[in-house]
């Protein structure tokens, strides 16, 4: 089978399934939620060491959650009730089939990432007020692409691993701690091999300024490797073990 109708009934199934969906749409409402809520904080904050772009684009520590969650829920419900047997038996070639799911994931991701930046790039300057007003076109512009392109690589990075766990739940168990506890526990190390990690190497575009050894793009650029080797590795266990 093409790649083409192939695509396409990958891109049905992530559209007829309502939790995918609504894990879309959690991306951009979680991700406005705090970045509202950190810009009053930071607003009445006399930090000398203030950040309005981060401020602005805070939520995407949070909204990340939502996005690998859909990125695991994507890849794990074909493991479930014989799917993934289904899906085979329509593809034999499996490392075409697992291309289209990644495609099938990645764009929506990057839609809806571009979005949450848009939306949170708004929201966060209007509460910021005069702290934002700072804030030039081309940081504006650079936050909000990163914030697309961040979102979509970590929404892939956890299918590949969900395919190479081959469960969404050992995903999740992994991923969520790691961002929620140990990313905020070395989040103010720089200079570290805690640059290279996933998250905090992405999210360095999200920021004004920074320090340690990556800057905006190299930084996307370790989150891409991340995500490329997790999909790699998810691929070949795909395509070595049994469905």
């Amino acid at each position: 089978m093409p790649f083409a109708p192939v695509l396409h009934s990958e891109w049905l199934k992530i559209r007829t399934l309502r939790s995918l969906v609504a894990g879309l749409a959690a991306v951009v409402l979680v991700t406005a939620v705090f970045s509202a809520l950190a810009g009053l904080d930071a607003s009445s904050d006399d930090d000398g060491d203030f950040d309005a772009l981060f401020s602005a684009f805070f939520g995407v520590s949070f909204g990340q959650i939502a996005v690998i969650t859909f990125g695991a829920q994507a890849v794990s419900s074909e493991f479930q009730g014989g799917a993934l047997r289904v899906s085979l038996a329509a593809v034999p070639r499996r490392g075409r089939w697992f291309a289209a799911k990644a495609v099938a994931i990645g764009v929506p991701a990057l839609a809806v990432g571009l979005l949450t930046g848009c939306v949170s790039l708004v929201v966060g300057k209007a509460v910021l007020g005069d702290r934002g007003s700072g804030l030039s076109w081309g940081e504006g512009l650079r936050g909000v692409a990163g914030c697309g392109v961040y979102l979509a690589l970590m929404a892939l990075f956890a299918a590949g691993l969900t395919a190479l766990l081959r469960s969404g739940v050992a995903t999740l168990s992994i991923l969520v701690p790691f961002l929620l506890i140990v990313s905020f526990v070395i989040g103010g190390v720089s200079g570290t091999v805690a640059d290279f990690l996933p998250d905090k190497a992405g999210q360095v575009i999200l920021h004004e300024t920074w320090d340690g050894a990556l800057g905006p793009w190299t930084g996307l650029a370790v989150t891409a490797v991340w995500a490329a080797v997790a999909l790699v590795a998810g691929g070949w266990r795909v395509c070595r073990r049994d469905a």
